[in-house]
């Protein structure tokens, strides 16, 4: 077989409930086999293989494989390429044509989710290009907007109509059924309209179009023993048809219908809804903004009892926490370009105190290249400026807002990553500048090192009592707070628990993202059109 060309792309896959992505490679392999590396064992277990193709310049794989997509957790994958050569399983009795590397966020976060990457592996030889995409399917995490009304319940109330109320229940595998939606009420009226609803698709069926949505219909009553109206089942894929003679569902309650031979039923519930699905958030978040981490004081970095300590052997924890979330965010930024800042220190050449100095020193143009670069930044700055009090937050975080005040339009969202020991002398400035950045699109991701009391940080995340300023509540909770001392492993397993604070410090993340495009009505990106190689391709689903 001819193993001079190259190319292979990834498509559909689901980021929550699982990806199917489809690989196309312009090699003429006839084998693709998957592997996913565990985060604690780091080792590769092998996750699946394609079909074999036999005797073809042009082999199109249809073989799928479902992926479990997570923004907060680092993914590894790898592809190898083989041209097989006989029936037998055993992978080394066939040609290795190649392998790439690479994460499921680098598929989903470049551009137009399409990624190219060299097949590598045998010395000397250039093995080709894998070019790999990314498309979601349409129940990742779509949320739907549904509404109701009904016609001529039946009458509960003896001084009055009825209260109705409708309950959502989706089917579960055991036959079962799990409350998922409640309606308001609707006072004394048998034919009410409820309000319109927002409800995630997973909530209502777990992703399974044809599944059983079971929904009963209620008399309301002050003293909570609601009054049975009766019932219907139906499924989502019904539901998204909207309005139409074949979504009126008739109400029935069986213990009536079993006693009386003309029952009919106890009303009629029409389905209202004009199907629409809010953004899944790995389509909606491309192009990606900047990830503008921001380092804070304290202590000489040259003695060991600093938290700044650069010790030769192991990173210290400002650097570690950086990596851990670092290296996971910038997957989603498209140049790996990253403004970086840090904020109480004497800085020279006249050693005046600065909130928002440069780590690489150009006032100019802060970014650096990648979180290897911020590294290298921060390394460099811990030598040529002096770390300084007070701790001002405010700075770097208006900073941030006004990149982000200049890009409102949805192509981009930022992040502030803030590591910090969690001494701040500005906390009204900050809760201030918080509570305007909570309208643009950005989020804040707070680290705090060391061993203080971080009750200060805990109220800037605003978990249990959204922050405030001068009397104003922010518009969204856009701050997620974790103490660095809470994923320090006593094993010593660094890589294990900065893949936890990585993937708690994020997850919040699309939410957020989510709920500011929400809030402003923006919708994402058209899907780019799928890609067409030249030249002969073959096919696998990944």
């Amino acid at each position: 077989m001819d193993k001079g060309g190259d190319m292979a792309s990834v498509s559909d896959f689901d980021p929550l409930a699982g990806s199917i992505p489809a690989t196309k490679v312009e090699i003429t392999v006839s084998l693709c086999v998957l592997y996913t590396q565990g985060i604690e064992t780091k080792q590769w277990r092998e996750f699946g293989r394609t079909e074999v193709i036999d005797n073809t310049l042009n082999p199109d794989f249809v073989r799928k494989f479902i992926l479990d997509y997570f923004f907060e957790e680092k993914q590894n994958l790898r592809f190898d390429l083989y041209d097989v050569d006989s029936k037998s399983p055993d992978l080394s009795k066939h040609d290795f044509l190649g392998q790439a590397f690479c994460t499921l966020g680098e598929i989903v976060g470049s551009s137009g989710s399409r990624l190219e990457k060299p097949l590598t592996g045998i010395p000397g030889k250039k093995c080709g290009t894998l070019i790999l995409s990314a498309e979601e399917l349409g129940n990742c995490r779509d949320v739907t907007t549904m509404q109701f009304c009904a016609n001529k319940l039946d009458k509960k109330d003896f001084f009055g109509k009825s209260d109705p109320f409708m309950v959502f229940y989706r089917s579960n595998e055991d036959g079962t059924f799990t409350i998922c939606h409640k309606t308001e009420v609707v006072k004394n009226t048998l034919n009410p309209m409820w309000q319109a609803f927002s409800i995630p698709v997973r909530a209502l069926c777990n992703g399974d179009y044809d599944r059983t949505i079971k929904v009963e219909v209620y008399d309301w009553d002050r003293d909570g023993s609601h009054d049975f109206i009766g019932e219907f089942t139906t499924s989502y894929r019904e539901l998204a048809r909207g309005q139409s003679q074949f979504n009126v569902y008739e109400v029935v309650n069986p213990k009536k219908k079993m006693k009386k031979k003309k029952y009919v039923n106890s009303g009629t519930v029409t389905d209202l809804t004009n199907t629409r699905t809010l953004p899944c958030f790995a389509r909606a978040l491309l192009p990606a903004g900047p990830c503008d981490p921001s380092l804070s004081p304290p202590g000489n970095p040259s003695q060991s009892t600093s938290l700044h300590y650069m010790n030769p052997y192991q990173l210290n924890a400002y650097a570690m926490a950086l990596k851990a979330v670092g290296e996971i965010i910038q997957d989603y930024d498209s140049d790996k370009m990253f403004p970086a800042l840090g904020f109480g220190a004497k800085i020279p050449p006249d050693g005046h105190v600065s909130h928002e100095f440069p780590l690489n020193g150009n006032p100019d143009n802060p970014s650096c290249s990648g979180i290897e670069g911020i590294l290298e930044a921060y390394h460099k700055s811990l030598k040529t400026v002096q770390l300084y009090g007070p701790t001002n937050f405010a700075p770097v975080v208006n900073h941030v807002a006004r990149y982000a005040t200049a890009e409102q339009d949805g192509s981009q969202y930022f992040v502030l990553l803030i590591i910090t020991d969690g001494v701040i002398s500005d906390m009204a400035q900050t809760k201030e500048a918080i509570v305007s950045a909570a309208k643009l699109p950005m989020s804040i991701i707070i680290v705090g090192v060391g061993q203080a009391e971080f009750d200060a940080m805990v109220e800037l995340d605003g978990d249990d009592i959204r922050i405030s300023s001068r009397g104003k509540i922010a518009e969204r909770d856009i701050v997620q707070f974790v103490p660095f001392r809470d994923y320090i492993d006593r094993t010593g397993n660094h890589v294990l628990s900065m893949a936890r604070l990585a993937k708690d410090v994020l997850a919040e993340i699309p939410d957020q993202f989510i709920s500011y495009m929400k809030g402003r009505g923006i919708k994402p990106n058209p899907a780019p059109p799928p890609y067409t190689p030249t030249g002969h391709t073959l096919q696998t689903q990944i």
